[in-house]
């Protein structure tokens, strides 16, 4: 029996911290030192949204490269894992009753490899992904997650990649701006709900008010924690492995439950 394995929430912000060497990179590259080994990642990231939900089943992912007007040295890094086509078919026959579908018209995109490149430099352990079902709400997010417990008990590591707090629209161009306050405020917000399980408050995120609408302009970043907050057991411990915001209003705060 694989021992069971913890869930992640990670902040994953710019395509750029992939290249770089900065307090947020190291954090999550030391966090591997304490995790058990997992038999196969899956990813459930801010960037695949579809209308049902998917998993892509692939034993080779294609690395996309879901941005443009970034750096060469971006385009040149490769992130190949291999042999995550029976984890996937495991997984689907797990939710069948959930309709998730396996498709090959994905691979990995940059909320996955941006972070494994630091968690697993030498890409030797199967990945695969899971769809954001844009036709969801809240509420079925968060128990699609539930419904993946049984993988914590099969090697299985589940990371949900996005950002709590993600509004591009009036980022600050410097990473290490200044956060703004209502940034500063929601991101500690959710963190309280999540180390109390107060689910009710991440789900109903909402009612907060105008720092949740500046947070959260848009779903699909946010929408990958409810995931890891659906698999969350009375027993959890809850820790840290990075909390901070970059670009004043992009939440890099990570978090691993278990």
């Amino acid at each position: 029996m694989s021992k069971k394995m913890p869930v992640l929430f990670i902040g994953h912000g710019s395509p750029m911290n992939a290249v770089l060497n900065n307090s947020y990179t190291e954090s999550i590259s030391k966090l591997t030192k304490n995790l058990p080994r997992p038999e196969a990642i899956l990813v459930i990231s801010a960037h695949w949204e579809t209308d049902g939900t998917f998993i892509t089943s692939s034993d080779s992912p294609e690395q996309i490269y879901d941005f443009y007007g970034f750096p060469e040295e971006l385009y040149n890094l490769k992130y190949n894992p291999t042999g995550s086509k029976k984890y996937a078919e495991m997984v689907a026959r797990e939710l069948v009753d959930s309709k998730v579908m396996l498709t090959e018209k994905w691979g990995l995109d940059h909320g996955a490899w941006s972070v494994l490149t630091h968690m697993y430099p030498k890409a030797d352990i199967p990945v695969f992904q899971m769809s954001l079902n844009r036709l969801g709400d809240e509420q079925y997010h968060y128990d699609l997650g539930k419904k993946l417990s049984k993988l914590r008990d099969k090697g299985i590591l589940i990371i949900g990649s996005g950002d709590i707090v993600h509004n591009l629209r009036i980022m600050d161009y410097d990473m290490n701006a200044t956060p703004f306050d209502w940034a500063t405020e929601f991101d500690n917000y959710i963190c309280d709900a999540v180390v109390n399980r107060k689910h009710n408050n991440i789900i109903s995120y909402q009612k907060l008010g105008k720092s949740a609408e500046l947070s959260v302009p848009t779903k699909e970043h946010y929408l990958p924690l409810l995931y890891i907050v659906g698999l969350q057991e009375d027993s959890d411990e809850v820790n840290y492995i990075y909390k901070g915001i970059q670009h004043g209003s992009m939440s890099m705060t990570s978090i691993q439950i278990g």
